[in-house]
């Protein structure tokens, strides 16, 4: 696909996906959600990527959808047909079933979508200047990019609630104390801060541990008791016998060393998991 409304580069393992329409503050658009899910696509089955970094272009991540590029993909008097999927959920729930890491680096607003797309990244890391709001009742719409699912599990209901039926704006150390965000730092550390922090993962991680561990985080932890939970557990550490880099793990440990992991993601990743059936 022929990017116009984002960019994608890969530099030392690292993939920069940038929504790159600075001059309309990076209003998010049809087209920027469908180049979205195809960057994001390309960068799980890299096995050459190891992190993602979302970032936007200019002062601002994003103000949110761009209505004046034309709403939405379909037909305004006809309406949407029953499989119809909202742009910015498109996105997040991309993001939620990545194989990889994925880093939103956040400056200046992150509104409405703007906010929404990255709930279900890893890690978000803003600048001091970043301002968050979920304005969707001050505009008459709803929220959006299932963050009524997301955001709750990230900040715990009352804060979303406040935060949601407001609809107020709000700054980079609210979003720290509620756990929105998990650092904060000056506007021109930032994206610095963000590579920093991947490079930290690709050189201490393990590519295959890292992405089963992170979808059992997002697939197992709302199960009703944990007995499910170590079915999964008990298959997994039944496996490390032949499993090269759990080897690899503690001789690096026991030799001070630099873990030299081998298994790649996805090609590597257990079969036997509940989530592999492309759900």
């Amino acid at each position: 696909m022929e990017y116009t409304d984002i960019t994608y580069e890969v530099s030392d393992r690292i993939a920069t996906i940038t929504l790159n329409r600075p001059e309309a503050r990076n209003g998010y658009t049809i087209k920027m959600a469908d180049e979205l899910g195809d960057a994001f696509d390309r960068a799980d089955h890299d096995e050459q990527v190891r992190v993602v970094v979302l970032t936007g272009a200019g002062d601002n991540f994003s103000v949110g959808a761009d209505l004046s590029q034309g709403g939405f993909d379909f037909d305004a008097e006809k309406g949407p047909d029953p499989e119809w999927q909202e742009p910015a959920g498109r996105c997040s729930k991309r993001v939620f079933t990545m194989n990889k890491p994925v880093i939103a680096a956040i400056r200046g607003a992150a509104i409405g979508g703007g906010i929404t797309i990255t709930l279900s990244a890893d890690y978000r890391l803003a600048s001091s200047d970043a301002r968050f709001g979920f304005v969707f009742v001050r505009r008459g719409i709803y929220p959006e990019g299932a963050s009524a699912w997301f955001l709750p599990r990230l900040v715990g209901m009352g804060t979303a609630m406040d935060w949601m039926i407001s609809g107020r704006v709000f700054g980079a150390e609210e979003a720290l104390r509620a756990g929105l965000v998990q650092r904060v730092h000056e506007p021109g550390e930032l994206l610095g801060k963000a590579y920093e922090l991947a490079r930290e993962l690709i050189e201490t991680t393990a590519p295959v541990s890292v992405a089963v561990t992170r979808q059992l985080l997002y697939r197992m932890s709302s199960a009703d008791s944990p007995f499910p939970v170590h079915e999964v557990d008990s298959k997994l550490i039944g496996g490390l016998s032949a499993n090269p880099d759990a080897v690899e793990g503690v001789l690096s440990f026991l030799q001070k060393r630099p873990p030299g992991f081998k298994l790649r993601v996805p090609g590597d990743i257990p079969g036997h998991l509940p989530w592999m059936d492309g759900k």
